[in-house]
């Protein structure tokens, strides 16, 4: 399931060409014109990502985080600025509401796309971890939501998340870490944590056993 965006920006042709960068990399993208549409859209459509300008009509950037921050679900939801206003007091604001990068305008799309897929991938190992290590997860991000979300195999005793089924189901059908990671838009690096953590929950030694389990336990 692709990882939904927000991109909020009063200008469109920086929204459509961010949304349209975004979503050929395999996001789905949702936009909005002003603070008060983006602030609407976080909570009809859960993104997994922020993208938001800093001076937009009726909300400002800086408030639309501030008031995202304020809900538990949302406090692990990565955020990223884009903004002309490259004071160092202006970088300072944006930090302690709540943002993770301050890009300043303009900017290229490409690195805009590495600082997404960096800070999705970021969440994603720490909330594996956190699970890995049956520690509390504090709020309940989307992205979270998404990484805890378990499925049911025909085993009643083993639980997979939905990331880990969508790795498993890759997998089984030959792909190597960077092609799984191309398809899921993450590392080889975190495919691996997930690989590990199947090794672990299906009590297997190889990926050879892995796949013979998931078949034999009707899991793909």
């Amino acid at each position: 399931m692709p990882l939904t965006i927000l991109v909020a920006d009063d200008d469109l042709g920086t929204r459509l060409s961010i949304s349209d960068y975004l979503e050929q990399a395999g996001y789905t993208v949702v936009m909005a014109a002003n603070g008060l549409e983006a602030l609407k859209l976080v909570e009809e459509y859960q993104p997994h990502l922020i993208v938001t300008d800093v001076t937009m009509p009726q909300l400002d950037g800086y408030e639309l985080v501030r008031r995202v921050r304020q809900k538990p679900a949302l406090r692990l939801l990565p955020v990223v600025f884009l903004t002309a206003r490259t004071e160092t007091h202006e970088r300072i604001q944006g930090y302690k509401v709540g943002g993770d990068v301050y890009l300043p305008k303009p900017f290229e799309l490409q690195e805009l796309g590495v600082i997404v897929r960096n800070l999705l991938e970021r969440l994603q190992m720490i909330e594996l971890e956190w699970r890995s290590r049956n520690l509390p997860v504090s709020g309940e991000s989307p992205v979270a939501q998404d990484v805890h979300t378990t499925v049911q195999p025909t085993s009643p005793a083993l639980k997979l998340t939905e990331r880990e089924q969508e790795v498993l189901t890759l997998l089984a059908e030959g792909l190597s870490n960077v092609q799984i990671g191309d398809r899921l838009h993450l590392s080889p690096r975190t495919v691996e944590k997930y690989v590990s953590s199947l090794l672990n929950k299906t009590d297997t030694n190889n990926r050879a056993e892995l796949v013979r389990f998931a078949v034999d336990h009707h899991l793909v």
